[in-house]
């Protein structure tokens, strides 16, 4: 039972997902009728996962993916460090590991999930790993990769998937030569075809990289306690004193069952996101099964985040009226030093569609695009630069195709988002954002409103927040409203006068 009224909400997970719900459950709720309690099993503020390879890379420091704070602290207790390890959901209460009670009348889990380790070292998943064998999903995880690499003299990294081939680029950007053994027909086989993943080897081989796929690890190679090399399948020895363990993720579930509620591959929940089990129960991100699957894609938390915010704040929609998920949450990306790959939607031929695409494989290019009822429904792109990015907002925004698909190859989509470095010619309706949904305009109304930094534009807007693909652009539209419009003066509060728009007339 809620407490007069206020609703007592306890969040399990203090990740991207449910730090995004808490800030998303405050913002909608201005009246301070939602208090909540946050576990956070790690000690961190919440920071971009998303982002821990560039970390890898050299690319990013660690302070730099932490997550803007924008949670309204007077309606929220954040518990850095606190381990959930009972749920007593007849009474309402979920028991840490220092032996406290937390009440509620909502309990959000967004557990996430655990790096999935291969059965090489004749050990469970849970026990220590050799020296130089490493998993990448926590800072400190990413911490301890980029401290190896000082001293590795080769890298193994097992995975050929998206974070597989991220920690590769990082890694040789680090100049340790390294390899990607992949058991697959070929990398990222969950989105790319033959002749796109033949594009990305390229592109790697020229990168230096090593590329192994169809090939099974079989056992880690360990001596005096250190891994020395990996056997694959056929007995052959790769050497390796650095092994990055990238073989997908494992829901983090055991809470949830040891509660009772009804557990698959993830937490299964309904379209509203409450477990059938126990209304009072509800699940997002890594960790949830909704009826459409779980991606694995941060969008795809973050939309669920938005929906049980609006459904918990707004009691009189009925759950069956929940929306469902928005479209594009689904696109990939890897953030790789030097390889641009881009994969969303359907892949492939379909009945009633048309697919046409430019292949260059020893050019390290690959283009495809699926088209149905005159909108781009799926598209991969490996080394298309700025084609990528047309499509990816073709995709999500549902823009009409051209009338001849093949276009969409060799030219920008009309009406979309150009390059930031002419962010005169941009309209502001074009989304600079895609993660966040933020817009040319969101970022020139938040600069009006005193945002003089890409940081405070990131604590508005939450732009840069997600992938990161569009922090060049944020920085781009910074500097140029920093040139022409350096002393805009904020509207005074409550006034609703305008302020003219600096960029030249264009088309809206």
């Amino acid at each position: 039972m809620s407490v007069g009224n206020q609703v007592r909400v306890v969040v399990v997970g203090h990740g991207m997902v449910g730090a995004r719900f808490v800030d998303d459950l405050h913002q909608r709720d201005p009246g301070g009728r939602f208090r909540t309690t946050v576990l956070g099993a790690e000690e961190y503020e919440p920071y971009n996962r998303v982002l821990l390879s560039e970390v890898v890379a050299g690319k990013l420091d660690v302070a730099s993916i932490t997550l803007p704070r924008t949670t309204h602290r007077t309606s929220s207790t954040v518990l850095p460090g606190t381990q959930a390890v009972t749920i007593d959901r007849a009474a309402g209460v979920v028991h840490d590991h220092a032996g406290e009670r937390h009440r509620y009348d909502v309990l959000v889990l967004a557990t996430g999930a655990r790096a999935r380790i291969p059965e090489l070292f004749g050990r469970r998943d849970d026990d220590d790993l050799p020296a130089g064998v490493h998993a990448l999903r926590t800072l400190d995880d990413a911490r301890e990769i980029v401290a190896a690499t000082v001293n590795a003299h080769r890298a193994v990294v097992v995975g050929g998937g998206v974070l597989g081939l991220e920690v590769a680029c990082g890694l040789a950007h680090r100049g340790v030569p390294v390899t990607v053994v992949h058991g697959g027909a070929n990398l990222m086989d969950r989105q790319l075809d033959g002749p796109a993943a033949a594009a990305a080897t390229a592109r790697l081989t020229s990168l230096g990289i090593s590329v192994r796929v169809g090939a099974r690890t079989e056992e880690a190679v360990v001596s005096g306690g250190r891994v020395t090399g990996v056997r694959l399948e056929g007995g052959e020895v790769l050497a390796a004193d650095l092994l990055v363990l990238t073989a997908g993720t494992i829901p983090e579930v055991g809470l949830a069952q040891r509660a009772g509620l009804d557990v698959a591959r993830g937490i299964v929940v309904g379209t509203d996101l409450a477990s059938p089990a126990d209304a009072r129960v509800f699940a997002i991100g890594d960790c949830a099964e909704p009826p459409e699957g779980g991606s694995g894609l941060i969008a795809q938390g973050w939309d669920q985040a938005r929906r049980l915010a609006t459904l918990l704040t707004e009691p009189s929609a009925a759950r069956d009226d929940v929306p469902l998920p928005t479209a594009g949450t689904d696109v990939v990306k890897v953030k790789g030093v030097g390889l641009d790959v881009v994969a969303m939607g359907v892949c492939g031929p379909l009945v009633g569609g048309r697919r046409v695409r430019l292949s260059d494989p020893e050019g390290g290019r690959h283009i495809e695009v699926v088209v149905a009822d005159g909108r781009v429904i799926g598209a991969t792109c490996v080394g298309a630069g700025p084609v990528a990015a047309d499509l990816v907002a073709a995709y999500t925004r549902g823009t009409p195709a051209p009338t001849d698909p093949a276009q969409l190859l060799v030219r920008p989509v009309a009406g979309t988002a150009v390059p930031a470095a002419s962010p005169t010619m941009m309209p502001d309706r074009a989304v600079v954002c895609r993660c966040n949904g933020v817009t040319k305009g969101d970022i020139v109304g938040c600069w009006r409103h005193g945002a003089r930094s890409v940081e405070d534009v990131a604590a508005s807007t939450r732009a840069t927040t997600g992938c990161g693909g569009c922090k060049d652009a944020v920085c781009g539209i910074v500097d140029w409203l920093r040139r022409s419009d350096p002393d805009q003066p904020a509207p005074a509060r409550g006034s609703t006068d305008t302020v003219p728009d600096p960029t030249p007339v264009t088309a809206r």
